[in-house]
């Protein structure tokens, strides 16, 4: 065997000895360690992906709820005109109709225009940090939105709207975390509810209602907003959602 050879073979066998069994153990360390950080991660994330540009937004969630809702809306007015239109070619007797027509306007059906009372509610700004006090306090809620719906009706209001939407006897206010809900659409502040009807009865109300009158004592020391406008003239929608009456259910049933 040639001294080149024996010195290529010696090359060789220390490089064998330089991979085991040190290269080996730190080689399975490695492992080691990449297998646990896996196992951690997947306890943290339960099964929901770690990364929030991934996880769908509840605030998405509604808007497109919301647009779907006034798609449907849209639609649903279109076939009552051509229901009305139908029922008109049939030749219904006059007496009815008139009935139809008065009833129909009582319901929130027909457009209406008139004086009235416009008050508006808005959160206080978020610039406001009052310790020891609870962020509930410091926006408007739906039992308040309530409050000013009942003053007008309770003075004789004619016709009501709340955010442009006209209100009718089955109209819900709902809060959903920190927005209002109102035929199934969110709605953030400032909160406007107008009413026709006598100004000087709605305006009597508004200031004799003992929840109304605790709510301003209320935004004058937390500022939130309220404030009150009588009306010349306002014009109401006719409402064009869906009748339909939606209620809870037993599961399973």
């Amino acid at each position: 065997m040639s001294e080149e050879t024996r010195l290529s073979r010696r090359r060789l066998a220390d490089a064998l000895l330089l991979r085991t069994p040190g290269r080996k153990w730190v080689t399975t360390l490695v492992c080691v360690l990449v297998g646990l950080m896996v196992a951690v991660s997947a306890l943290n994330a339960k099964g929901f992906d770690l990364r929030p540009g991934r996880n769908t937004e509840l605030v998405g969630l509604i808007s497109d709820q919301s647009r779907r809702n006034e798609e449907l809306t849209r639609q649903a007015a279109g076939l009552q005109r051509e229901v009305d239109e139908l029922s008109q070619q049939a030749g219904a007797p006059i007496d009815t109709t008139e009935r139809l027509a008065v009833a129909a306007s009582q319901a929130g059906f027909e457009p209406v225009r008139g004086p009235g009372y416009t008050v508006t509610l808005t959160d206080a700004p978020s610039s406001v940090q009052i310790a020891g006090v609870d962020d509930d306090l410091l926006i408007v809620h739906q039992q308040d939105i309530q409050a000013v719906v009942n003053a007008f009706w309770a003075a004789g209001a004619e016709a009501m709207t709340i955010q442009g939407q006209r209100v009718i006897s089955t109209t819900g206010v709902k809060c959903v975390g920190n927005s209002v809900v109102l035929h199934g659409r969110p709605y953030a502040p400032p909160y406007v509810i107008s009413a026709i009807g006598d100004p000087d009865r709605l305006s009597a109300a508004l200031a004799s209602s003992p929840y109304l009158k605790a709510y301003r004592e209320h935004s004058e020391v937390y500022s939130l907003g309220y404030a009150q406008k009588r009306e010349q003239s306002l014009r109401f929608p006719a409402y064009e959602g869906s009748l339909d009456l939606q209620y809870a259910t037993v599961a399973g049933s």
